[in-house]
């Protein structure tokens, strides 16, 4: 009988548990009015640069690439995220570039370290500062998430 008893609380339990599916801001995204969303990174640990391809790929699975444009802005340190020789992050950024995720790196930093253009994925984009990317970005209509 206890255990009959038991059962039933289990099962009312996972009877009152819901699932609740994010719910879309208006107007919803579309192909017409995709997401705005930049990314920035700055550190070159292992963990913030798999962090930032993954909350990337999240971001991208929840709404389906058409109805999202995406920047990932480096600057300081996170630009190592786009260095060609780097075969933990190398592949994944090139194929978040097929899905048309733009990555920036910011010509500030590659002066500062000596990176040369021909030492990042081929596909990046160089604009002269980073952060002012990231600001000109919020201020023509972008999110700015830093994960």
């Amino acid at each position: 009988m206890k255990m009959i008893k038991n059962f039933t609380l289990i099962l009312l339990s996972l009877c009152i548990i819901t699932v609740a599916d994010t719910e879309y801001a208006d107007p919803k995204p579309s192909f017409e009015n995709p997401r705005l969303i930049v990314f920035s990174v700055t550190e070159d640990s292992p963990h913030a640069l798999d962090h930032i391809l993954s909350v990337a790929n999240n971001v991208l699975k929840f709404y389906g690439a058409d109805n999202v444009n995406m920047k990932i802005v480096a600057y300081s340190k996170g630009l190592k995220l786009l260095y060609n020789n780097n075969i933990s992050t190398a592949p994944r950024v090139d194929a978040l570039m097929q899905v048309d995720v733009e990555f920036v790196a910011c010509g500030n930093t590659m002066t500062t370290y000596k990176i040369k253009e021909e030492d990042l994925v081929e596909g990046s984009i160089v604009v002269t500062a980073g952060v002012v990317e990231l600001l000109e970005s919020v201020k023509s209509g972008w999110t700015y998430i830093k994960p």
